[in-house]
């Protein structure tokens, strides 16, 4: 996400590492860079201009303290302006009252009717709502069905009439079903469309009118870049929506769209798509995405997402195994587990400031963990619970069974065995204490 745009910020900056003071003349030259790296990623010459003159005439009017240099402070202000041309700070999706309607909008091909499952899944699971969702597109082939085998992978009901032909009636139809059935949330998707046209509009502005929705959104690939953002205008000015929702923004996208779209159609950003998955969708926070973009990692965001996958029961008795030396390959196969479930090792790794830096280069291989799986699949119940019980022949026969080499199931056992003996030593408090007494001793430098 935004790689390329993390990589062009991080050599404006260096042009003022080293410097004393900010100058007219340091900052003037941080700043071409800084707009050249906007233009780069698609977003418009205005939106990037207006945005250097901005960090310019801050910079220039603060003082540099002591504590920190003048690239620090530059840095400082250019996350300040990102998070507020981004929208500065997060927009909740209003679905309030006892019926919640969203109605989805966007071009075809934008991700609509799998975001609209993604929604509803999110809804579903995170915010405790019971939601439907109603197919109104009408004219793609297979939208219907499309829409069915979505809703049926999240276990959410679908309400269709494949022998109603008119959007606004299956709408209206589809509100009357949620009102008698106990749904609190309808997510109504709706035809999408090639190229923006009046018809579409009109379809879009008619429904919007009839079912009176409590939030409408636009959803565009961000892939698309300031092409994105020209569409979000053209449906904004017909449709007056309440948000946007970026999808793709984990592909190749150079980032134009998330920095740009919400200072041209003065929209919020409401959620982005972060992957094929059902659970691939984020809640948009323009302070951590400034963050992200220049580098500095989202721990929140990792944090809150470690929480999610969190159970304390599990938890509780993981310590008590752990403390009497019991922890096992059902254990790290579980741990494992949930890593998995916090998303992309690349999406991780860009949560943790420094990481991403410190990996380039290096080929993150997302299915890493499928040959560590495979292994301690291949592994008998007992094998699984007393990993001292692996001898030579049977390394041999998990090594068969799991289509790797021997070589392969030893440097399992080898990081299995350093997990165990990491783990056991964070569940000592006093052995803790030591290791941050010896980490501040060395300068706050692990040892490598």
């Amino acid at each position: 996400m935004f790689e390329n745009l993390q990589d062009r910020f991080e050599r404006a900056f260096k042009v003022l590492k080293g410097q004393g003071q900010i100058t007219e003349i340091n900052v003037a030259e941080t700043l071409k860079e800084v707009r050249r790296a906007l233009l780069e990623a698609d977003v418009s010459f205005n939106t990037a201009k207006a945005f250097t003159n901005r960090v310019k005439e801050r910079a220039l009017g603060q003082n540099v303290l002591n504590s920190i240099s003048p690239s620090q402070l530059l840095v400082k202000i250019t996350q300040e302006e990102l998070t507020e041309l981004m929208g500065s700070e997060k927009a909740d999706i209003n679905i309030s009252g006892n019926l919640g309607i969203v109605l989805m909008s966007g071009l075809q091909g934008s991700g609509k009717t799998t975001f609209s499952g993604k929604l509803a899944n999110y809804l579903k699971t995170k915010k405790n709502k019971k939601p439907l969702l109603v197919a109104c597109d009408v004219y793609r082939p297979a939208a219907i069905d499309q829409l069915h085998i979505v809703g049926d992978g999240i276990g959410v009901e679908v309400f269709s009439n494949k022998e109603e032909k008119s959007p606004l009636q299956i709408a209206k139809m589809g509100v009357k079903h949620a009102k008698e059935n106990g749904f609190n949330v309808v997510i109504i998707d709706t035809a999408g469309r090639l190229a923006v046209d009046e018809d579409m509009m009109k379809e879009i502005s008619d429904l919007k009118k009839i079912i009176n929705p409590t939030e409408t959104l636009f959803v565009v690939d961000s892939m698309t870049g300031q092409d994105a953002v020209n569409t979000a205008k053209s449906f904004n000015e017909k449709v007056d929506f309440d948000g946007v929702i970026l999808t793709k923004l984990d592909g190749d996208t150079r980032g134009g769209a998330a920095l740009s779209i919400k200072s041209v159609v003065n929209k919020p950003i409401k959620f982005i798509g972060t992957g094929e998955k059902m659970d691939a969708i984020d809640v948009f926070h323009p302070d951590r995405m400034a963050d992200r973009i220049l580098g500095m990692g989202d721990v929140v965001s990792l944090v809150e997402r470690a929480q999610e996958q969190f159970d304390e029961e599990s938890a509780k008795k993981l310590h008590k195994k752990i403390k009497k030396n019991q922890f096992d390959f059902n254990d790290f196969r579980d741990q494992i587990g949930q890593i998995k479930k916090m998303g992309g090792v690349k999406d991780i790794a860009g949560m943790i400031p420094g990481m991403k830096k410190a990996m380039k280069g290096s080929e993150v291989d997302e299915n890493s963990f499928s040959p560590i799986l495979a292994m301690i699949d291949s592994m008998t119940p007992k094998e699984r619970e007393f990993p001292d019980s692996i001898n030579m022949q049977r390394k041999k026969r998990i090594a068969m069974g799991s289509g790797n080499d021997l070589n392969e199931v030893n440097k399992l056992m080898k990081q299995f065995n350093q997990t165990k003996k990491m783990m056991k030593l964070m569940s000592n408090k006093q052995n803790m204490m030591n290791m941050m007494k010896q980490f501040k001793k060395m300068g706050g430098k692990m040892p490598m």
